[in-house]
């Protein structure tokens, strides 16, 4: 589906599936639990789930003789991280917005994780006092402005890349490399788990496994906390992107799967219930989730397996989309691991 479509490669290659069967078993072993390792796929920071879709994005900033990539997310942005490690291997400037999104007041929170590497890699920084919104933002817009009459060129990449036009063909792309990873598996996973916040990611694979007619097998977790504008942009999202790829099909609200119970009790907050998820997935697999997204996600999904959700023998694929450097700025939080 995405053939027609210019690509800059950023990541390794495809991403490794794991089975997580200590967790599996923990749960009871009625479900089968795997892992695609989005938070492995690159060298660039870190990487994570933002490089995927930024490969088709990146050609139309060359294309466009930007010189600037600007950008906006929150304090703890996996996104901005990406945007600035992006700027960095390309040869461009980076302009980052970083937004109070997420009313955490730990005593370090602006100066490591995710915001540290971003001012390592050379971006320009710009706090702005200003509380979560999905939405265009007006100090994104005056942030372009202000690199226009300094004379720069910018290229803008929204929050998450998600309302960019070609913000959900990286995940269409996700879904395409699990059907071949399933070919080689032997089987078909029944259900796709992953964190929804401003859109993009969920619906792209939306539209991919639209393709074999597993779009409600798609299960959104919502960690915005703002459950109805993150399901209307998902919507806006899949439609646009469906019609890029030429899907030949029509979805609509009821194809955008978004489960609400676990985003409380803020944006960027995690609840105890998070915490103890992520715990949970640390020492039974090693494997590193954040209070943001993936422990949210996580603890979605542990707790549909523990309440029956899934049919038993049900083989379910875990979106990890990295974000891991944001642990280091809830420290406090986890001061006794």
């Amino acid at each position: 589906m995405l053939k027609k479509f210019a690509r800059y490669p950023l990541t390794f290659g495809p991403t490794p599936i794991e089975k997580l069967e200590r967790l599996s078993q923990h749960l009871g072993g009625k479900v089968q639990l795997y892992a695609k390792r989005e938070d492995c796929n690159s060298g660039l920071a870190f990487g994570g789930n933002k490089l995927r879709k930024l490969e088709y994005i990146i050609p139309d900033a060359i294309a466009s003789n930007a010189d600037t990539l600007v950008s906006i997310g929150g304090v703890q942005s996996n996104h901005t991280r990406m945007i600035a490690a992006v700027a960095a291997k390309i040869g461009f400037k980076c302009r980052l917005v970083q937004e109070s999104w997420v009313p955490h007041e730990d005593a370090v929170y602006d100066r490591v994780g995710n915001i540290l590497l971003s001012r390592i890699m050379g971006a320009d920084v710009q706090m702005v006092d200003e509380g979560f919104d999905i939405g265009i933002r007006q100090s994104w817009e005056d942030a372009i402005a202000d690199v226009k009459a300094k004379g720069g060129k910018p290229y803008a990449i929204p929050a998450g890349a998600s309302v960019h036009k070609f913000g959900g063909l990286g995940y269409v792309g996700f879904a395409e490399e699990v059907r071949a990873q399933e070919k080689e598996l032997g089987f078909a996973f029944d259900y796709i788990v992953v964190c929804t916040v401003t859109g993009s990611t969920h619906a792209g694979m939306l539209v991919g496994f639209a393709a074999d007619g597993r779009e409600r097998r798609v299960i959104g977790i919502d960690a915005s906390f703002t459950p109805k504008q993150t399901k209307a942009q998902v919507l806006e999202i899949v439609r646009r992107t469906a019609e890029l790829v030429e899907l030949g099909k029509e979805l609509g609200e009821d194809d955008v799967v978004l489960l609400e119970d676990y985003a409380y009790p803020a944006y960027g907050v995690p609840s105890n219930e998070t915490k103890d998820a992520i715990r949970l997935s640390a020492r039974l697999e090693g494997m590193i989730t954040d209070p943001v997204y993936e422990g949210k996600s996580m603890q979605g999904m542990i707790d549909l397996v523990q309440k029956g959700y899934f049919p038993e023998g049900s083989k379910v694929l875990y979106a990890h989309l990295g974000g891991a450097p944001a642990l280091n700025g809830y420290a406090y939080a986890f001061r006794n691991g």
